[in-house]
């Protein structure tokens, strides 16, 4: 019996898609790294029960957050972006929740940085509040490491691969980190939404980029880079017709980045069968209905799609590019 729901929730489902291709998928990912990061700072006194946390959030990590502080009696104040909607809204207010949401804006770098602006005076109106840090402090490593035993257990001895949204940079770093240190051998690749400055394609815009959470447009420090074998760029439409082929394929309905981190999945098979390869379904599709699901008829037949394999970042273009990131990162003599 589990002594409160975020200990439920946060478990993920192994699900057998076909030979050498398995979903990791959550209702919630960032819950794991959250219970972890707050049970840390409990544990180490940098924090006390009834403290306040405070964070930036696209929508996921709020939620989460929200769970950890509910968990452990904690106070939790959101700065969320416009991706934040009504069900999660209500549901953070319900939960004690202070939400703050940024002016609308098409630009992620404004709407990110106006974020980090406002946590900033947050902080100097209250300086006893803690700042988790969600892209920049490796605490939110700690949380994975019981998804990376599971996966080590459960998912048949032999290579690996492992495909994710990038965003933060914890939940593929963190899994990829502790799996090749339980001695597994593991590639780990990279999704990203054009726009995003993390692997290099800011110059390349994507006026449909919604695909919340996946990339950015300011550094993080949670993303080591060196772990990264190769990355795939995928735009809003081919993220769609991934997310739609999961769900009326294998019945996942799950959200954008675990569409465009399927497509991925399935063409690395294609290029290596003899890996068995597990992409992350981060959360659910609820959020994308309508901006993405309910024009489930303009989704593409994923078998016919296939990327632009680039050797250079200049070569990046929609609506789906991939390489080798340590190829792509190293100066060309």
């Amino acid at each position: 019996m589990h002594a409160h729901i975020a200990e439920a929730i946060k478990k993920p489902d192994l699900v057998d898609l076909q030979p050498g291709l398995v979903c990791l998928r959550f209702e919630t990912m960032k819950v794991y790294s959250a219970l972890g990061a707050v049970r840390h700072l409990l544990e180490t006194g940098q924090v006390q029960p009834g403290d306040t946390l405070v964070d930036s959030s696209s929508g996921i990590y709020a939620h989460a957050l929200a769970l950890a502080c509910h968990r452990y009696g904690m106070k939790c104040h959101i700065v969320g972006s416009t991706t934040v909607d009504r069900t999660l809204r209500v549901q953070l207010e319900i939960l004690g929740v202070t939400l703050e949401q940024v002016r609308p804006s098409k630009d992620l770098r404004l709407d990110q940085e106006s974020r980090v602006r406002r946590i900033a005076e947050i902080l100097a109106e209250n300086p006893s509040y803690h700042w988790m840090r969600q892209y920049h402090d490796s605490i939110h490593y700690h949380g994975y490491r019981d998804v990376a035993a599971a996966i080590d257990r459960e998912v048949p001895d032999g290579p690996l691969t492992l495909v994710g949204g990038v965003g933060s940079g914890a939940s593929t770093g963190a899994l990829t980190t502790y799996l090749r240190e339980a001695g597994r051998d593991v590639t780990l690749v990279g999704v990203q939404p054009f726009g995003s400055v993390t692997f290099g394609s800011a110059h390349v815009a994507d006026p449909d980029m919604i695909i919340a959470g996946i990339g950015s447009a300011i550094d993080f420090r949670n993303v080591r880079h060196d772990l990264y074998d190769r990355i795939h760029w995928v735009n809003f439409d081919h993220a769609r017709s991934g997310a739609v082929e999961l769900l009326r394929g294998t019945g996942i309905f799950a959200g954008l980045s675990a569409g465009a981190a399927h497509l991925a999945a399935r063409w690395e098979r294609r290029r290596d069968p003899s890996r068995t390869h597990l992409f992350i379904a981060a959360d659910t599709g609820h959020r994308y209905v309508e901006s993405a699901f309910a024009q489930h008829a303009l989704a593409q037949d994923v078998d016919l799609l296939k990327p632009h394999e680039i050797t250079s970042l200049e070569e990046l273009a929609h609506p789906w590019s991939t390489g080798s990131w340590p190829d792509l990162c190293t100066p060309q003599v």
